[in-house]
């Protein structure tokens, strides 16, 4: 599982608000990042409970060339987070928990430290303890079955990073906290009451816990991009994520969530308030929750081994758009904020399909290299098997392709980096160009 970032905003809504745009062009968008390879997935945009685009994009499994479609399944990463914070608060209606409880009232094993951490304080990501995905043994350790009780015991001798309810700093430790909340409030296992709480009532049918000693029909293939195209993705087992990570769904099923929260469904009004109320850094339980030239945003995206995913909902105008995509390098988040602005009337650009060249190895061996992009980031560049690979600091490896001798660009994202070379044919730095920002770097 990845850690969570935001890598898009949106801009100028109050100006586009109330503005038409039509399917075709919504449909447009969306096979101009197949065509970049930047997506493959599934797509949902929709007013008012009915879709205006519903389609699939590219394959749910390329071995076998089947095609995505609105009700192939996906792993949802972190948008699993809003249906547990849902989960805790349908239990506070039940009066069998409170989000202001202290968390060792459920879990007495957690240690003394954690004692003025609350319930409210892992929803909002405000309790200071260490997420388990920033371990440096986090990728060496993921493919082995780690229940929430097991996870919790990996960050239990490490003090919090600050006093609980002071800062925000992103945590799946205490969303698998969570799922162990739910499980001891309810009696059931955390996946049993999202089918009887949530899935169940509201007709979510194609939802649920991805349990992988279980098959799944019309589930799609998660893959990751590999020095020569696509590969199989990295395995996890779905004990480790849990209610922080561990849900599948479809775009249609995400409809219907999508209706069940504009008409107020599963609890009441004043849950609902707290449900999208933001603390810090715009983080409400489970979503991003903010308003953007006077318009309210609600939102979440999810990164997971093989599959990157966005939801981007606008209450005010009954808009939700969802992005499933089954490659980890999609660019789900980027993809949904633009069919959000197409929807709401602003044209944005489609991105470019850039031609790949042959340059020669000799050529690619002068790029190998570090490069200091800041203090504390830089980007390795190494050529493995005669390609160009590049990685920045705390961040995946991904192959560059030429477009001219000096220019490359990567097939997972809309970006380009062009390497500096001096009189003397020495390479002294390169330039990064990404979201209209040149970000140079020198080699050391």
């Amino acid at each position: 599982m990845r850690t969570f970032r935001v890598v898009f905003a949106i801009l100028m809504l109050a100006a586009a608000v109330g503005a038409q745009v039509s399917p075709e062009r919504l449909a447009e968008q969306a096979q101009a990042y197949r065509d970049a390879g930047q997506f493959q997935g599934s797509v949902l945009v929709a007013r008012d409970g009915k879709p205006v685009l519903s389609r699939g994009f590219g394959p749910a499994v390329v071995e076998w060339g089947i095609e995505a479609t609105p009700d192939t399944k996906f792993r949802l990463g972190s948008i699993t987070k809003q249906f547990t914070a849902m989960a805790v608060l349908i239990l506070e209606e039940q009066g069998k928990l409170a989000t202001g409880d202290p968390i060792r009232k459920l879990i007495p094993e957690a240690p003394e430290a954690w004692a003025g951490v609350t319930i409210h304080h892992l929803l909002t990501h405000t309790s200071g303890i260490p997420s388990f995905t920033n371990l440096p043994d986090y990728k060496k350790t993921n493919a082995l079955p780690a229940p929430p009780a097991e996870t919790m015991k990996r960050v239990t001798g490490m003090p919090l990073e600050f006093k609980p309810g002071a800062q925000f700093k992103y945590s799946n430790t205490g969303y698998t906290l969570l799922g162990l909340i739910i499980e001891r409030a309810s009696g059931q296992d955390y996946a049993s009451f999202m089918e009887k709480a949530v899935f169940g009532p509201l007709g979510m049918k194609d939802s649920g816990y991805h349990n992988q000693l279980t098959v799944l029909p019309r589930f799609a293939a998660g893959y990751a991009q590999g020095p020569k195209g696509l590969r199989p993705a990295g395995h996890i087992d779905m004990s480790i994520p849990h209610a922080a990570g561990a849900l599948y769904s479809t775009t249609l099923d995400l409809l219907k969530w999508d209706t069940a929260l504009r008409e107020g469904k599963l609890i009441g009004a004043a849950s609902y308030k707290k449900y999208f109320t933001p603390e810090k850094a715009d983080y409400a339980y489970g979503w991003i929750a903010r308003k953007q030239d006077g318009t309210e945003i609600q939102m979440h995206g999810g990164g997971i081994e093989g599959f990157a995913t966005m939801i981007i909902r606008v209450p005010a105008e009954k808009l939700v758009v969802v992005a499933l995509g089954n490659t980890q390098e999609a660019q789900s988040g980027k993809l949904a904020n633009d069919l959000v602005l197409l929807a709401l009337g602003k044209e944005v650009p489609k991105p470019v399909v850039r031609k790949e060249i042959q340059v020669p190895a000799e050529v690619l061996s002068r790029y190998v290299g570090v490069y200091q992009l800041a203090p504390s980031f830089a980007m390795t560049v190494t050529l493995e098997n005669g390609q160009l690979m590049t990685q920045a600091t705390n961040q995946p490896k991904f192959p560059v392709f030429p477009e001219s001798e000096t220019k490359f660009f990567p097939k997972v994202i809309d970006a380009t980096i062009t390497f500096q070379v001096d009189g003397a044919g020495k390479v002294t730095g390169l330039v990064l160009d990404q979201n209209g920002r040149q970000m140079p770097a020198t080699r050391q």
